[in-house]
């Protein structure tokens, strides 16, 4: 039997987070009353359980329907992810272009996921010419405010010295701080840099970190990469990665 909350047990934002982990059938119907009532961190957050099945049918155009609420009442996130589902067809076309203007929306208003998604496109050059200047601008502002995803590609460009001098000593900084944030990516790029330094086992407790968090596309490259390393050690980690990417073409 179905049960409906009462006007007055609407409840904030973190209440209906934290109902999310608990009992998320539960919490998707405090987060519908309370995205109908006008609560705008709501709308946004049924915008993302719509999109992810999480406790209710998933609807890709209801989720782009509900996040165009919130970003028209200033939710920067809810803008941010009008943008991914713009840039990744989910719920409508896709269509880099109209992703790339809500991201700078919300960039410009000092979102640090919005800078990162945005340098993304201009540095690939989707829905937007090719910009690297702006967008490792973009790739420093988040990192400077703690993005870590942004740290590890501030990273990448500070040791190739693209579009600016190379400087060893701050991308091993930056990587070492997107390590430390938990961005795969970044725990990959450090352990790297480490085991160049000859830190086999520092490189390797890294890569154990990599193997935990990364996704099925990162492992495939990852084990590849591994399989080349000059270090035995290193190379071993290659057949993990393998495995791992296995399991998870399986879920």
């Amino acid at each position: 039997m179905s049960f409906q909350l009462r006007r007055e047990e609407v409840l904030d934002a973190a209440q209906l987070s934290a109902m999310l982990e608990e009992s998320p059938a539960r919490a998707a119907q405090a987060i519908l009353l309370a995205a109908g009532e006008g609560e705008v961190e709501a709308q946004a957050l049924l915008g993302q359980i719509l999109l992810d099945g999480q406790g209710i049918a998933q609807d890709q155009p209801l989720a782009l329907r509900w996040f165009g609420i919130a970003a028209g009442q200033g939710h920067l996130m809810a803008r941010n992810m009008l943008g991914r589902c713009h840039e990744h067809g989910w719920g409508c076309a896709a269509d880099a272009a109209i992703a790339a203007q809500h991201y700078r929306i919300a960039a410009n208003a000092g979102l640090d996921w919005a800078m990162y998604n945005l340098a993304n496109l201009l540095a690939t050059g989707r829905g937007v010419a090719v910009d690297h200047q702006q967008a490792l601008a973009l790739y420093r502002r988040a990192a400077e405010w703690g993005h870590a995803k942004s740290m590890n590609l501030l990273g990448r460009y500070l040791e190739e010295g693209q579009v600016c001098p190379a400087d060893p000593a701050a991308a091993r900084e930056w990587y070492r701080r997107s390590a430390e944030g938990g961005d795969f990516r970044g725990q990959f790029s450090f352990a790297a840099v480490l085991a160049g330094e000859g830190r086999i086992d520092e490189a390797l407790d890294w890569l154990e970190k990599t193997l935990a968090g990364g996704n099925l596309n990162f492992l495939r490259v990852a084990s590849q990469t591994l399989s080349s390393a000059p270090d035995p050690r290193i190379q071993g980690m290659a057949a993990q990665f393998a495995i791992r990417y296995a399991e998870l073409q399986r879920v």
